[in-house]
């Protein structure tokens, strides 16, 4: 398939804290020119949305690689990258058996659940889990990624009447974006054995919640609480002092209590901007809304102020 400006590769799975609008403020902090040759290295890929801007945008990468601690999220970016054909032709029959249960609500469900069973029973083989994956992803609720502490994906069905759970071209686009790829699955920290003398990361990792009630950040069953934010923190540090830039997106709990400096205090030597964002993942509609983000970097560059819209 040629690849178009219709059918650049896109992320295939929606994913909470997904940055497609935050990319005009990362392109300015990049400072690189098109044909500039340097490393990419993404230790949160989560939905590859910056992945695919900068796979599109830069195409003398010297190297790109991507990580991710969900083992269910790079099982499937390797299977699109190895064995897309095989997951289409999955994914096309699970549509349309899906699509004839649009008006049979009991049928439909005990196919849903029955999809999330086989999916947390991991005993498929990496094509079929990988588009479990994707099946659950398109159909559950609100598209988020949720697992219980025994790793078990345990989001409701969503009421979607018919979701296109087999997006055929895009997974083909994303199939040939990964060729130029390394794909991790492991802690943020092991990225640093991929960096070369031009080297820029881009980390987006799991938010800091801003309420008790607010976390997104379940994509594991390991938390990334408080001491991971300060562990990334330090890893951060060890990278610029190896001279490698950095970008760092994360939540702004200042703006919900300005009493809160934990992201203004720890990463007081680095240059902090503040971009309005308007986010529209909550289950609760009336927690959806404009609010604050960080973007924190290690090297010269000027944020503006700006609303995006996630």
């Amino acid at each position: 398939m040629k690849i178009t400006k219709e059918n650049i590769a896109k992320p295939f799975v929606k994913w909470a804290g997904g940055k497609s609008q935050l990319i005009h403020e990362i392109d300015k902090a990049i400072q690189k020119n098109k044909n500039d040759k340097f490393t990419y290295i993404e230790p949160f890929v989560g939905g590859g949305a910056v992945l695919f801007w900068i796979l599109e945008h830069f195409p003398n990468l010297e190297k790109v690689i991507i990580n991710d601690i969900n083992p269910d999220l790079i099982i499937t970016y390797k299977t699109i990258k190895s064995n897309v054909f095989d997951l289409i032709k999955i994914l096309k029959a699970w549509e349309t058996e899906y699509h004839v249960f649009k008006e049979l609500p009991e049928d439909r469900k005990e196919y849903y659940y029955k999809k999330r069973e086989l999916f947390n029973s991991r005993a498929e083989d990496t094509i079929t889990h990988s588009a479990l994956f994707i099946f659950l992803n398109r159909t559950c609720f609100n598209g988020l990624y949720r697992v219980n502490q025994s790793n078990g994906f345990n989001v409701p069905i969503g009421s979607y009447k018919t979701p296109m759970i087999c997006d055929e071209d895009n997974l083909q686009s994303v199939n040939k974006a990964l060729q130029k790829v390394d794909i991790l699955n492991g802690d943020f920290s092991e990225t640093i054995k991929f960096t070369t003398n031009n080297t820029i990361f881009y980390l987006d990792p799991p938010y800091k919640p801003l309420s008790e009630t607010s976390s997104f950040n379940s994509y594991s069953k390991d938390e990334f609480n408080d001491n991971e934010q300060i562990r990334l923190k330090e890893f951060c540090d060890k990278i610029d002092l190896l001279g490698h830039r950095w970008i760092l997106s994360n939540s702004d709990v200042k703006g919900k209590n300005p009493e809160d400096n934990f992201f203004d205090d720890l990463y007081r030597n680095y240059n902090i901007s503040r971009v309005k964002a308007r986010r529209n993942i909550n289950a609760n509609g009336e927690k959806r809304g404009e609010l604050n983000e960080l973007l924190i970097i290690n090297y010269g560059y000027e944020s503006r102020t700006l609303a995006i819209n996630f």
